[in-house]
C-alpha cells in the first residue's frame, strides 16, 4: 500500500527550523520523535513546537504563490522562453506533470502533516504540565495556519486532504465546500484561545496568530462557499476591535516601512538582521523582479523576469484615474508603455507614468515581459549596505486589513447584515487612502472592482473571486478563453501514483 507522502516526519522540539525530511519513495511513513531530548515539562519546549509549526509556513517555496495567482487578470507569467508550463497555466492549459503543481501539493500538503504533528506534540507537554491555558493557545494558532494553507491549497486544486490527525488512515479527501466548513469550525474552536490583539501587537511573538487572524481566516472560507452572513459577522467583529488601521502610505506599506504594519492581519517575516553579511532569512523575490535594472545602488541586482501585471489590469486603473496604487503595483519599462500607447484610447499617459521608480531605480527593457510587479519591489535604496540580491530582507504580505473591509463590503452587498457601518464606509475608508473619493448607494460591482485596484497580483485573490462568483468573461482575456472546467488544476500525476486515498478519490469522481 502507498502513502499519502513521500517523506518521512523527523520531529524536533527546538525554537529553530524544527523539521527535516527525507525523500524515500519506498519507505514507510513515520512520525519519529527523539524523546531522549524533549523535555515535556518545558514551557521554552512548547514554544519551540509552535516555532516549528511557523517555520513550515514560512518556508514557502519561490514558486508556490505565483502558481496561485498566475491564471488572474491582473497579473500574466512573463517569463517569456523559459518554464513553459507556467505560461501554459497562465493560459489554462494544464499539464500535471508540471514539476511546479506538484512541488505546491507535496509540499503544502506536507506542510499541514507536519503542523499537525505539532499540535500532536503540544499535548504531551501538556500532559507534561505545562500551563493547559498556553497549550491551548499554541494548539489554535496551529491550527489557523494549518486552516489557511488548507483553504489555499483546496483554491488551487478544489478537492484536497483534510488533516487533524498524523494517521494516515483517518486522513481523507473532501470536497473543496466541506473543507471550507471544516475550515471555518476550526477556526471557531480555535478563536477563544487565541490572543485579543492585533499581530503587529503581540510581545511574545510579533506579527503570530491572533484572534483576528482566525476570524479574518473564518470570513475568506465562508466567502469562497457564499455564506455571506458568517463573512459579516466575522469580519465585522473585526472592523468593531478598532485594533487595526489602513497604512497612510500605500507605496510604502509593501517597503521596508510595512514590516509588521497594523494593517497586516498576516505576513511571512524576513530579515537579514541589519548587518552587511551573515545570517539572512529571506525569500526569492527575484522571480517577480525584472530582469534588467540600473539600480540607484549599482550592487543591487536584478531579477528573473516572471509574473508581470496584465495591460488589462493597467488599463483597468488608468480608466479609474489612479495613481498611487498603480505605481505602486506596476514597474513600467519603455517598451511597455509604447506597447500600451499603441491602443489609441491610452496615447497619451499620465506624465508621472515612466520607467524610473520614486526611489531612483531604472527599470530598462527585457525581453521576458513588458513590465514587473512592484508589489514584490524592494527598492534598491532600501537594501541593507553590503546586501545586494534582489528583494531581501523583504516581508511577505500574506492578508491585510483592506481584504478584510472590502470582504465585509462585499457580504452586505450580497444581503448580509452588519453590525461594523455601512458597505459605503468600508469601501470609502480604502478609496481614501488611495486618493479617491467616496462612493454613495455601493454596489457588488463596485466592490469588486475596488478589490481589483487594491488587491491585485496579492495571493490570486482576483482569480479566486472571478472563478467562485463564475465570471469567465473576466478571465477570458488577450485572447485566453476561461470556462469553469478550468477552474482547478489537475492533481498531480506524481501525487496520484503515491498516495491510494488521493488515487481512489480521484478515481471515484470520474466514475461518477
Amino acid at each position: 500500500m502507498k502513502n499519502i507522502f513521500k517523506f518521512r516526519i523527523i520531529l524536533f522540539i527546538l525554537p529553530v527550523f524544527l523539521f527535516t525530511c527525507e525523500d524515500n519513495l519506498d519507505e514507510e511513513q513515520e512520525l519519529i520523535v527523539l524523546t531522549g531530548q524533549i523535555d515535556y515539562t518545558s514551557e521554552d519546549g512548547a514554544f519551540g513546537a509552535l516555532i516549528g509549526a511557523y517555520e513550515k509556513f514560512q518556508s514557502v517555496g519561490w514558486e508556490q504563490i505565483p502558481l496561485l495567482a498566475v491564471r488572474g487578470d491582473d497579473v500574466n507569467a512573463g517569463g517569456l522562453g523559459d518554464q513553459q508550463g507556467f505560461a501554459d497555466t497562465d493560459n489554462y492549459i494544464y499539464d500535471n506533470s508540471y514539476w511546479m503543481y506538484n512541488s505546491i501539493f507535496e509540499n503544502w500538503s506536507q506542510d499541514i502533516l507536519q503542523i499537525t504533528s505539532q499540535i500532536e506534540s503540544l499535548e504531551r507537554f501538556r500532559d507534561g504540565g505545562v500551563n493547559s491555558a498556553l497549550i491551548d493557545q499554541y494548539i489554535a494558532e496551529c491550527k489557523v495556519l494549518r486552516g489557511f494553507i488548507t483553504l489555499e491549497l483546496s483554491r488551487l486544486f478544489g478537492d484536497v486532504y483534510k488533516i487533524q490527525t498524523t494517521d494516515q488512515t483517518q486522513i481523507e479527501v473532501l470536497p473543496k465546500d466541506e473543507l471550507m466548513v471544516w475550515i471555518s469550525t476550526q477556526m471557531d474552536e480555535a478563536i477563544p484561545n487565541l490572543l485579543d490583539v492585533a499581530p503587529s501587537q503581540r510581545t511574545d511573538l510579533p506579527g503570530g496568530i491572533t484572534s483576528y487572524t482566525a476570524l479574518t481566516v473564518k470570513a475568506m472560507a465562508n466567502l469562497e462557499i457564499g455564506n455571506y452572513q458568517n463573512v459579516a459577522d466575522a469580519t465585522g467583529e473585526i472592523i468593531n476591535s478598532n485594533a487595526f488601521q489602513l497604512f497612510d502610505d500605500y507605496y510604502h506599506l509593501f517597503k521596508t516601512d510595512g514590516k509588521l504594519a497594523n494593517e497586516n492581519i498576516l505576513e511571512i517575516q524576513y530579515s537579514d538582521f541589519g548587518q552587511a553579511s551573515g545570517e539572512n532569512v529571506s525569500h526569492l523575490f527575484a522571480f517577480y523582479g525584472p530582469q534588467n535594472w540600473t539600480a540607484a545602488v549599482p550592487e543591487a541586482t536584478s531579477g528573473w523576469g516572471f509574473y508581470e501585471p496584465s495591460f488589462k489590469f493597467i488599463k483597468f486603473m488608468l480608466d479609474r484615474g489612479e495613481t498611487v496604487r498603480l505605481e505602486t503595483s506596476v514597474l513600467f519599462t519603455d517598451r511597455g508603455i509604447a506597447e500600451l500607447q499603441t491602443d489609441p484610447a491610452y496615447a497619451t499617459l499620465p506624465s508621472w507614468i515612466s520607467n524610473t521608480t520614486r526611489d531612483g531605480d531604472v527599470i530598462n527593457d527585457y525581453s521576458r515581459a513588458y513590465q514587473a510587479s512592484g508589489k514584490h519591489y524592494l527598492p534598491s535604496i532600501e537594501l541593507t549596505s553590503g546586501r545586494t540580491d534582489y528583494g531581501t530582507n523583504k516581508n511577505y504580505t500574506v492578508i491585510r486589513y483592506a481584504e478584510v473591509l472590502l470582504m465585509y463590503a462585499e457580504a452586505l452587498t450580497r444581503g448580509a447584515t452588519g453590525t461594523a457601518g455601512t458597505a459605503d464606509n468600508a469601501v470609502n475608508e480604502v478609496r481614501n487612502r488611495a486618493g479617491l473619493g467616496n462612493l454613495s448607494g455601493v454596489t457588488s460591482d463596485q466592490v469588486m472592482d475596488e478589490k481589483f485596484a487594491e488587491l491585485a497580483m496579492e495571493w490570486g485573490i482576483r482569480y479566486h473571486d472571478m472563478v467562485r462568483l463564475e465570471k469567465t468573461e473576466e478571465l477570458s482575456y488577450d485572447g485566453r478563453t476561461f470556462t469553469m472546467q478550468k477552474a482547478y488544476l489537475p492533481y498531480p500525476q506524481e501525487q496520484l501514483d503515491q498516495s491510494y486515498i488521493l488515487n481512489d478519490y480521484y478515481q471515484s469522481q470520474q466514475n461518477n
